[in-house]
């Protein structure tokens, strides 16, 4: 499966009226906390590859994250083990490297583990080192085959993303572009988008 997804700066307030005005679905609110992992035998940075283990937590209906006092890393800790929690999982994923200089678009594996933290503890014994731990509040849109995610990164800032899937290499390139009218559509320029992960600008900053 390949991952299609074009990543932008930008305002939320202004997005959520684009795609209010534009009858997107609304699906909801989640918390995240990925932490990524080195491997031992070779340099993710460098194969531009990335290996993480995903705490993710769905927020309750009665969330807002302005009626949480002390911004966002507060309302991160609410969702993901607080009085906001609704139910949550974990995943691990495997991004391998970026396809295209035009989008993020990569080819991605993912699924569920019963433990974060045991998962977490297998590949620490196997070697994988934890480099860093991103969080966030996602809240998610659907219009037609895309969706759009509102993200609020600690210590990083506000994004938008929109993304889809495809089953091979050769539907890149049309969902890529069907990806930046979407983007247009809400207000957002395409040539704004940023290629660098979540991870790598966390660490731009440290």
């Amino acid at each position: 499966m390949y991952e299609v997804e074009v990543k932008v700066p930008a305002s939320h307030d202004a997005v959520r009226a684009a795609l209010a005005d534009g009858d997107a679905e609304r699906v909801g609110t989640v918390a995240q906390a990925d932490t990524y992992f080195d491997a031992p035998h070779r340099d993710f940075a460098e194969t531009d590859e990335a290996l993480r283990v995903r705490r993710v937590a769905t927020a309750a209906e009665t969330f807002e994250r302005d009626a949480v006092q002390g911004g966002l890393t507060a309302a991160i800790d609410a969702v993901l083990d607080g009085e906001y929690r609704a139910e949550g999982e974990s995943r691990v994923t495997y991004k391998g490297p970026l396809l295209e200089a035009e989008s993020k678009s990569r080819e991605e594996f993912e699924t569920a583990v019963g433990s974060g933290e045991e998962m977490r503890e297998i590949l620490s014994r196997l070697g994988f080192d934890p480099a860093a731990t991103v969080r966030k509040l996602r809240e998610t849109h659907h219009v037609d085959d895309f969706e759009v995610l509102l993200d609020a990164v600690e210590d990083v800032g506000e994004y938008v993303e929109v993304e889809t899937e495809v089953e091979s290499d050769s539907e890149v390139e049309a969902a890529r572009e069907d990806a930046y009218a979407l983007l247009r559509q809400l207000g957002l320029d395409p040539a704004d988008q940023i290629r660098t992960s979540y991870l790598g600008l966390k660490l731009a900053d440290a």
